[in-house]
C-alpha cells in the first residue's frame, strides 16, 4: 500500500474505532462483536508499524478506549490501570514470549482467564473498602462506590488487612443473572441486553445504587495495584495473599515454557461452556514482578502481559420451524427452531427471529441451512443464510393471531406487529405472569403453572381477580395441599400494601419499565394524579422522552385501564405513595426547574424535596417559572432563567428556605 493510501485509511479506521469505542466503553452499546473491532484495531496497529511516520500520539493504539463519564465523580488513578496487547494465534504468543526472554531469560508465566466484564479498582485502608472507581481511560476513572458496596462477593471490611491496598477486579454478571434479566426485559417489553458485559457494565453505572443491587452483579479480584504494610514479590504471592484476605479470586495454572501456556489456553477454552461467567480469552502474565520491571510497558500495555483472544464460534445448522409467540401486549415475535447444534458448551435448538422485518432483510425460508453464534457467548442469533432449500418459499407472517385468531396490526413505522384482542388468551396469561412477578407486585408462589390452571378453571380473567380467590378455590386445583394455598392467600393479601410504583411497573404499560415506574411516583402521588396527568406533565419527568409520555396517557385514558384500576381499589390495593406532600407547604403554588449537578443532592432527590413541601418542578424554563436550583454546569436553563429575570439560586439556598421555615 502507498503512504498516501495508508495515510487515508489510517484516517478512515481512527474514526471507526473512536466511534465504536465510545458505543462500547462509555455507551455499552455495542455495534459490532468483539472479533470484529479487534480486526480493526490490529488492521490500524500494522498500517502504524509499516508507516511510524503516520502514527498519531492520541491514536487509538496508544489509548485505553474508554473515558469517565460525566455522571460520577472523577477518579485519578495513582497506578495506571492499562490494557492488554492482543494475541489471535499461537505464533503471536510464541512472538510474545521471545521478546520477553531477550530481557528475562529465566521466567515463569501465569495464565488466567480473560473475563468479560468491566475493569474496576478497590482501595481499603486498614482493612475498610473506602472506594472504587472504574478504569475509565486508564488515568481518570467513575467513583462508583456506592454501586459496588451493592455487589456481595465483594469484601468491605478485610481480617489483617495491610494500611493502604488497591485492587483490581472484573465486575461480571453470570449467565444465570443475565438470563434472568434478559426475561424480565423480554417480558417488560424493553431493549434486552446485548450480552452480559454490556449488563455488567451498564448496571455498575446506574446513578441509583437499588437498581445495581437488584441486577445481581458479582467481581473476580485479579491484581495488587499499590499495597502499604505488606510485601509481595511474585504474581502467584500476590493471588495468595489477596485469597488469604477474603478477596474472590479465579483459577490460574503456573507455566515453565511457552508451549505449556498455550496447551493450557486451549484446555481453558475447551472448558468455556463450563463457567457460568462470560470469558473472551486468557491472560498470561510474566510471575516475577522484578522481571515486569525490567520488562516495562509501553504507552497502553504492559511489556510482561499479553492477551490471546478466542475466535468467535459460529456453526451451520438447519432451521425446522418458526413458531409465533403473543407477547403480555400482543407482540408477535418468531422464534426460529432447528436441529440442536453444541455452540460455545451448549446446546443450541431455538433463538429469536426478532419480528417480520429480520425475516425478510435475512431472506429466512424454513428448511434453510443457517449460520447462528451465540452473541455474549450465551444468547444464540442467527447471522445469515447459508443456503436455501430446495423449493424454499418466504416465510408469511401471519394476518391473525395465532391465539385468538384476531386480525393482528403494525402501528406507524414500528417493527413489532401486534394482536388487536386485548382479551387475547395468550397476552392475559403473560400478563398475570408480569403481574405478579418479583419486581412488580412481588406475589410468591403464584408462578405461572398455578396462573394456568386458575385461568383454566376460569377462576382468574384479570389481575383484580387474583384478589378475590379463596384458600378453598387454590386447594381445589390439582396437588395443592390446604397449607400452600393458606401460604398463597397470605403472599397475595401482603401484595395490597405495596408502593404504587409496583402496580404501575405490574400494569405492563408498553415502554414502561421498572425505573420509569418509580420515576412517574416520585413525580405523581396518587393512582389519581398519574391518570388525570396529560401527556405533557409526564414529558416534564427527567429521563421520560415523549414516547414513553404518550403510552402512559394513552394507556389511562382507555375505559378499559379506568374499571381495571377501580377494580383494583374495589379488592383493597392500598396504592401507597412513595412521598408524602405536605399540604400548603412552603412551596404551594411555586415551580422549580432544576439544572447542573448539584453538591450533595441528585436532582430527583431535590424535586422529591421541592414536591414534598408543595411545589412542583418542571424540566423547562418560562415565565410561569418561580426558582431556578443551578448546580455546576448549568447550561442554557441557567441562560434562559438570567434572560428572564427568574430567580436563581443553590442547593443550600434551598436548603435554608426549608430549614428556615
Amino acid at each position: 500500500m502507498e503512504k498516501t493510501q495508508a495515510e487515508k485509511r489510517i484516517a478512515e479506521l481512527t474514526k471507526i474505532i473512536e466511534y465504536h469505542n465510545n458505543l462500547y466503553y462509555n455507551q455499552d452499546e455495542p455495534e459490532i462483536s468483539d472479533f470484529e473491532y479487534d480486526m480493526l484495531l490490529r488492521e490500524l496497529e500494522k498500517l502504524e508499524e509499516e508507516f511510524p511516520s503516520l502514527k498519531a500520539a492520541d491514536s487509538p493504539t496508544n489509548r485505553v478506549g474508554g473515558s469517565a463519564g460525566e455522571k460520577f465523580s472523577p477518579v485519578t488513578h495513582a497506578v495506571v490501570m492499562e490494557s492488554l496487547h492482543d494475541s489471535f494465534s499461537h505464533d503471536e504468543l510464541r512472538d510474545f514470549d521471545r521478546k520477553v526472554r531477550e530481557v528475562a531469560p529465566e521466567v515463569k508465566y501465569v495464565v488466567e482467564p480473560k473475563f468479560d466484564g468491566l475493569s474496576v479498582s478497590c482501595e481499603y485502608r486498614r482493612g475498610v473498602f473506602v472506594r472504587g472507581s472504574t478504569r475509565g481511560d486508564g488515568t481518570t476513572g467513575e467513583d462508583v462506590t456506592d454501586n459496588l458496596m451493592t455487589i456481595k462477593s465483594l469484601p468491605k471490611r478485610l481480617k489483617d488487612a495491610p494500611e493502604y491496598l488497591e485492587v483490581r477486579g472484573e465486575v461480571y454478571m453470570s449467565f444465570a443473572s443475565f438470563e434472568a434479566l434478559v426475561r424480565r426485559q423480554e417480558e417488560n417489553e424493553e431493549k434486552p441486553a446485548k450480552n452480559p458485559r454490556n449488563a455488567a457494565a451498564g448496571s455498575l453505572r446506574q446513578k441509583n445504587a437499588k437498581i445495581t443491587a437488584e441486577r445481581n452483579l458479582d467481581i473476580f479480584i485479579f491484581n495488587i495495584q499499590q499495597v502499604e504494610g505488606a510485601a509481595v514479590g511474585s504474581h502467584i504471592e500476590s493471588l495468595e495473599y489477596l485469597k488469604r484476605l477474603g478477596f474472590p479470586t479465579a483459577f490460574y495454572h503456573v507455566c515453565d515454557s511457552i508451549e505449556d501456556v498455550i496447551s493450557k489456553i486451549e484446555e481453558i477454552g475447551e472448558n468455556r461452556g463450563s463457567y457460568d461467567y462470560a470469558i473472551d480469552g486468557a491472560v498470561v502474565k510474566v510471575d516475577s514482578f522484578s522481571a515486569r520491571e525490567l520488562l516495562g510497558s509501553t504507552a497502553k500495555y504492559p511489556k510482561w502481559a499479553e492477551a490471546y483472544k478466542y475466535p468467535p464460534e459460529e456453526k451451520p445448522t438447519k432451521l425446522l420451524d418458526i413458531e409465533i409467540n403473543v407477547g403480555r401486549t400482543g407482540v408477535l415475535t418468531p422464534v426460529g427452531v432447528f436441529e440442536p447444534v453444541l455452540l460455545a458448551g451448549t446446546t443450541v435448538s431455538r433463538a429469536t427471529l426478532h419480528n417480520r422485518d429480520f425475516i425478510e432483510e435475512k431472506n429466512i425460508c424454513v428448511g434453510d441451512t443457517v449460520l447462528i453464534r451465540k452473541a455474549g457467548e450465551i444468547i444464540p442469533e442467527v447471522l445469515s443464510v447459508c443456503e436455501h432449500a430446495e423449493g424454499a418459499v418466504p416465510f408469511e407472517f401471519p394476518d391473525a393471531c395465532p391465539s385468538c385468531g384476531s386480525p393482528v396490526s403494525r402501528e406507524g413505522d414500528e417493527a413489532a406487529i401486534r394482536c388487536t384482542n386485548t382479551d387475547c388468551p395468550a397476552q392475559l396469561m403473560r400478563h398475570l405472569i408480569h403481574f405478579v412477578s418479583r419486581d412488580a407486585m412481588d406475589i410468591d408462589g403464584l408462578g405461572p403453572a398455578v396462573l394456568e390452571q386458575l385461568s383454566e378453571a376460569e377462576l382468574v380473567k384479570s389481575p383484580a381477580d387474583l384478589y378475590r380467590l379463596s384458600a378453598e378455590d387454590i386447594s381445589a386445583l390439582d396437588r395443592k395441599a390446604e397449607k400452600s394455598a393458606g401460604n398463597l392467600i397470605q403472599a397475595i393479601e401482603k401484595s395490597k400494601g405495596n408502593e404504587l410504583y409496583r402496580l404501575i411497573f405490574a400494569l405492563g404499560i408498553r415502554n414502561i419499565g421498572l425505573k420509569a415506574a418509580k420515576l412517574i411516583c416520585e413525580n405523581f402521588l396518587t393512582i389519581d394524579d398519574i391518570m388525570n396527568a396529560s401527556a405533557e406533565d409526564f414529558t416534564k419527568i427527567e429521563g421520560f422522552g415523549s414516547v414513553m409520555a404518550e403510552s402512559v396517557h394513552s394507556y389511562f385514558a382507555l375505559d378499559g385501564t379506568r374499571e381495571l384500576i377501580e377494580d383494583l381499589k374495589a379488592v383493597g390495593l392500598e396504592m401507597k405513595p412513595s412521598h408524602q406532600k405536605k399540604s400548603g407547604g412552603i412551596f404551594e403554588g411555586k415551580t422549580f426547574v432544576l439544572t447542573g449537578t448539584l453538591p450533595t443532592m441528585k436532582r430527583s432527590e431535590a424535586s422529591k424535596l421541592i414536591e414534598e413541601h408543595g411545589g412542583k418542578t418542571s424540566s423547562s424554563v418560562s415565565k410561569k417559572t418561580s426558582y431556578v436550583l443551578a448546580g455546576e454546569e448549568a447550561g442554557s436553563k441557567l441562560t434562559k432563567a438570567q434572560s428572564l429575570g427568574i430567580t436563581i439560586i443553590t442547593e443550600q439556598e434551598l436548603l435554608d428556605m426549608i430549614n428556615n421555615n
